[in-house]
């Protein structure tokens, strides 16, 4: 059987094997009991027995054992067939969304983890096609990236670290998704690390093994051939265009590049050696824990050989309609946070199947 990079079945809960054992008990009861009703409804008293002297009356009879038949049949739902319980894909609880959503907060102070737990929600919703109508082939928000077979793909390097950082609070509230874990810490890290407060749903349903992963190659490149044409492939392919591209690239600011996870940049810096957190890595931005606009400021300015560019970093600069976008944040954070904001939202929803349809607020 394969296994989720946690130990547990992917195809369900921990708690499966147990409720298989539980089903298949309650059916067997509820079968006998449904035996014994209908042998006992099937059994006529001696008298009327003697009371039967002709054919009609015996047809009456009949009929009526029939009858009682048919009302002591009992339907067994197809769920116990097989003696095991499938998984339901539920919505998440609210009042477990709030109180997790302190948790990861708690989190952040101690691990200091707001980039990864940001690029852990974008990379599960970030391989959704609009061009696929059918949930979950089309991708998108739906708690897939737990799975082995996606977390290997490449450009997920690295987010197996995440998942650990928060599979304890999954364990705690398990009435929250995984999909909708995913998207609470990503929007509650940016939003601690002083970014906008970013106007989240919930209610994203998980989808239940690894044969429902996106196959790779779904999610951008650093340093393709034609940077402005990939971003564009393959971020109009979720349904978002221009402004959104340049908006969400903003996000940059958070985090290091390590080159032993992602092939670029340099293994430390003069802003990375000392972390916090673990040493190391190559940031785009000096407070590469602080949210604000300084990664256009500074892609700009191009003035320290420390401060990573990726060429899809770049591009931003030097394709004329992303340069609109991207002269306008470097010169106006209000404004980059409004886009942001807006964009991170659209950017979580994306392939969700939401239970129910409209989503939850927490505020």
């Amino acid at each position: 059987m394969e296994l989720s990079p946690f130990g547990y079945s992917p195809h369900s809960s921990s708690a499966a094997p147990m409720a298989s054992f539980l089903s298949g008990a309650a059916t067997s009861r509820l079968l006998a009991r449904t035996s014994t009703a209908a042998r006992l409804s099937i059994s006529p008293s001696p008298s009327s027995l003697r009371s039967l002297g002709s054919s009609s009356a015996s047809s009456l009879l009949q009929s009526r054992l029939l009858l009682r038949q048919r009302r002591t049949s009992l339907h067994v739902p197809s769920v116990f067939y097989s003696g095991i319980a499938s998984t339901k894909c539920a919505a998440s609880a609210p009042e477990q969304l709030k109180i997790a959503k302190e948790d990861i907060k708690e989190l952040l102070k101690t691990t200091f983890c707001h980039p990864i737990l940001v690029r852990l929600g974008w990379h599960d919703a970030g391989t959704y096609n609009k061009n696929i109508e059918e949930w979950p082939r089309r991708g998108g928000a739906n708690g897939s990236l737990r799975f082995e077979i996606e977390l290997k793909h490449a450009a997920n390097a690295g987010l197996v670290n995440a998942l650990k950082l928060l599979q304890p609070i999954k364990d705690k509230y398990s009435s929250v998704t995984y999909a909708d874990l995913f998207q609470l810490a990503s929007a509650t890290a940016v939003e601690e690390a002083g970014g906008p407060k970013i106007p989240m749903k919930y209610g994203r349903v998980d989808v239940s093994g690894p044969e429902e992963c996106p196959e790779e190659g779904r999610l951008p490149d650093a340093g393709p051939p034609s940077p402005a044409n990939h971003l564009r492939d393959v971020f109009y392919r979720m349904g978002l265009n221009d402004k959104e591209i340049v908006a969400l690239s903003g996000a940059h600011t958070l985090g290091r590049s390590r080159p032993d996870r992602s092939g670029w940049g340099k293994p430390e810096t003069k802003y990375t050696k000392d972390g916090p957190g673990a040493p190391g890595g190559h940031s785009w931005t000096v407070k590469w824990l602080k949210f604000d606009n300084s990664y256009f400021k500074d892609i700009k300015e191009k003035r320290d050989e420390d401060l990573l560019v990726l060429p899809t970093d770049a591009v931003l600069f030097d394709d004329p309609s992303f340069k609109v976008y991207a002269e306008k944040y470097a010169a106006d954070q209000e404004a980059f946070f409004k886009d942001y904001s807006d964009a991170h939202a659209k950017l979580s929803n994306l392939g969700a199947k939401f239970d129910p349809p409209e989503g939850i607020a927490l505020d």
